[in-house]
């Protein structure tokens, strides 16, 4: 049972009586509610789902909610009546800013604006998943739909950016970078687009090749991956002092003090502690 099953099913007025709901809204309960399921005289009006035991309202209808009517979808064939621009804007880290890719969206005329900061690698991104429940909802009333985004490496790469193409696609919903490497309005099922997610994908797996095979050379010379460490001899063994008293490692780390470095007159992290504290130990153990 695929995502766009709902679509196919309220693509049909239910026939039964008692719900009689008309194309493009969901089945509703006697009682007034989002029907947790559809009617199975309505969605075996599709081929593909006649011999289905049930269908799932999807969470986008809000199963349980006070059931509305909703915009008909358009006749087939029939001119779209509006054009909607819907943007998305993703930081990876909580301490990036967005601003630039608000406000280039805002330049380019957006007029719904989703945003949230969290990886590209994260499996639910809920502001994206926002985006695209509205764009098939105003899609499905009749409105062209473009989803606009900054940069490609905003949505993913590779086959992340291939999958969420293919749903635009089936929904008929436009897809707009403003700037990079696939500037420009593309047609997902396009070669030159599907080529060009590729390789952005590969892009990707080449840069961490590359940092790893750096890493692992680095080792090898006795040289440290990482920032410079703010700990020394004197901190350790102020901080197993401390320890031996009781002490969290919060309290710890708020009664030292780095002697070096930009963080110098700073307080090391608990972390910093921890990880100190267990090298000691290991150390120790080993010796």
């Amino acid at each position: 049972m695929s995502d766009n099953d709902y679509a196919r099913v309220e693509a049909h007025d239910c026939p039964m009586s008692s719900c009689a709901v008309p194309a493009g809204s969901p089945c509703r309960t006697g009682k007034g509610k989002v029907a947790l399921q559809y009617h199975t005289a309505r969605f075996r009006l599709v081929p593909s789902l006649a011999k289905a035991l049930n269908v799932s309202t999807p969470p986008v209808r809000k199963p349980g909610s006070v059931w509305v009517e909703l915009p008909r979808p358009a006749a087939a064939g029939a001119e779209p009546s509006g054009h909607a621009r819907i943007g998305y804007a993703r930081a990876s880290t909580v301490r990036q800013s967005l601003d630039t890719q608000l406000d280039s969206l805002k330049t380019a005329g957006v007029t719904r604006l989703f945003s949230e900061k969290i990886s590209t690698r994260a499996t639910s991104r809920p502001e994206l998943e926002r985006a695209v429940a509205l764009a098939r909802e105003l899609r499905a009333s009749g409105v062209a739909v473009t989803l606009v985004v900054h940069e490609h490496k905003r949505l993913g790469r590779g086959i992340e950016l291939a999958a969420l193409a293919e749903q635009l696609k089936a929904g008929d919903i436009g897809l707009e970078f403003l700037t990079g490497e696939l500037q420009g309005t593309h047609d997902p099922s396009g070669i030159v687009f599907t080529v060009l997610a590729a390789l952005s994908g590969m892009e990707r797996e080449y840069i961490r090749d590359r940092t790893l095979e750096g890493h692992e050379s680095a080792r090898t010379r006795g040289k440290t991956i990482g920032g410079a460490t703010v700990t020394d001899d004197a901190m350790l063994s102020m901080a197993l002092h401390l320890r031996e008293q009781g002490m969290s490692l919060r309290d710890i780390a708020a009664r030292l003090v780095i002697t070096k470095g930009k963080k110098k007159g700073q307080h090391p992290s608990p972390a910093t502690v921890l990880r100190m504290l267990h090298e000691h130990d290991e150390h120790t153990a080993t010796a």
